[in-house]
């Protein structure tokens, strides 16, 4: 039987060293975690057939780049989400950190293309910083702070990934790719100081072994699946590498889902997702991530579109980003917004409302996109809706779950937006 030691949640807040509450240096420095790996996720796409270039190599072979960076976060996501909760989430975060930095650095340094994809197999496993990152807001911050933080967390991935649209035309075009990292790099340093010298250890643990067979399956299932989806496009969705992947992805998970259910100390423990807060969190999860890269990909492409063609806008890629500015700007506000009414009467109701307003964004345009306020006002709905829904399923789950286990559960619920942003 495991022993977890739980900190009270009742109380004043802890002070730091210069009398401020030490919850508010923490909520920084995930942030800061956070919205690194979310940039870095999207600031590269717009910026592959430069990169491809420079490297002497294909845009269809430049695009491994995005392919190895989702494949390494689907991946080990989960594997260190749990690790966290076995060994303490500050420990895990610094490693995750510390890859994320140096995979920086060495994608900003690389020549090649094989050095770049290593430093983005490096830097996709950062994508346990979101699981981590509520593990330590539940575990270290009054719970009068929790839901409004989680909030503000869940926000700053949507955010970073609209600003690394936004961003990565004009750092390309005044500097040069490499400070596609070099930029980020920074952040994250500030983030890696600042969970080793001014972040506690927290003290919930939930002792054990990792699942590492559970762990291979679903690696290989993920990897399959998710290469296909990246792929499918290049290689044909009729060829046979993308039918074969697709079907040994499926079975594989449905192995994973089999063995899981068998073991005393499962990778995921599937039997939290029969809890209605939990499965809903993912659906919303898987759709949201579609919603959010197909906002974030089309949109660009659409305002970069001739005008002769009677449908685009002619615009730069520096012009396309700032249109954008209003998603962004509205998920800021709506991820605090929805982390206050989920204080005061849960997250069912920002659920729905983030819902029923993406839903009205992709409607509005699919009716008409003649106009730029068409495209600005889906835009700013998109991001009301995605700010309100990102905020409500990860406190969905952080209600539904018991503080032992919000590692894994939020790493599986990242893994399925990783899987809707993939398709998207």
């Amino acid at each position: 039987m495991s022993t977890v030691t739980q900190r009270p949640t009742t109380g004043p807040t802890p002070k730091d060293s210069a009398g401020r509450p030490r919850g508010t240096a923490i909520i920084a420095y995930l942030s800061l975690g956070g919205l690194s790996f979310a940039v870095l996720q999207s600031l590269v796409a717009p910026a592959l057939g430069t990169i491809g270039q420079d490297l002497g190599v294909s845009t269809a072979s430049a695009s491994w780049v995005l392919t190895a960076y989702l494949l390494s976060a689907a991946v080990l996501t989960p594997i260190l989400g749990r690790l966290g909760d076995m060994v303490g989430k500050r420990k895990v975060l610094i490693v995750v950190l510390a890859l994320l930095l140096v995979g920086a650095v060495l994608a900003a340094l690389a020549t090649n293309l094989t050095v770049l994809i290593i430093a983005r197999i490096l830097q996709g496993a950062a994508g346990a910083v979101m699981p981590l990152s509520i593990g330590i807001v539940r575990d270290e911050l009054p719970k009068e702070r929790v839901s409004v933080t989680i909030g503000l967390l869940s926000a700053i991935f949507g955010i970073g990934a609209g600003v690394g649209i936004v961003a990565a035309g004009p750092i390309v075009e005044s500097l040069s790719w490499h400070w596609l990292f070099w930029i980020p790099a920074g952040l994250v340093l500030i983030a890696l100081l600042g969970a080793i010298f001014g972040m506690p250890e927290s003290p919930v643990r939930t002792p054990g072994r990792l699942d590492t067979l559970g762990a291979g399956i679903l690696s290989l299932g993920l990897v399959a699946l998710l290469l296909a989806i990246s792929e499918g496009q290049t290689w044909g969705w009729a060829d046979g590498r993308t039918i074969g992947l697709l079907g040994g992805g499926t079975v594989l998970l449905v192995v994973f889902v089999l063995v899981e259910l068998r073991i005393a100390e499962p990778l995921i423990d599937l039997r939290l997702f029969r809890h209605r807060g939990v499965w809903t969190a993912h659906v919303v999860a898987l759709a949201f991530g579609f919603a959010m890269f197909g906002t974030f990909i089309l949109v660009p492409t659409l305002l970069q579109l001739p005008t002769v063609l009677g449908y685009g806008f002619g615009k730069s890629v520096s012009e396309a980003g700032v249109y954008l500015l209003p998603t962004v700007a509205a998920m800021v506000v709506s991820g605090v917004v929805a982390g206050v009414l989920i204080r005061r009467i849960g997250p069912k109701v920002p659920m729905i409302v983030g819902s029923v307003a993406v839903v009205v964004a992709f409607a509005l345009p699919a009716l008409g996109h003649a106009e730029e306020w068409q495209i600005l006002l889906s835009g700013a709905l998109t991001g009301i809706g995605i700010g309100m829904a990102l905020a409500a399923t990860s406190n969905a789950i952080v209600e539904s779950v018991p503080a032992t286990q919000t590692g894994e559960a939020i790493s599986a619920n990242t893994v399925l937006r990783t899987i809707g942003s993939s398709i998207g």
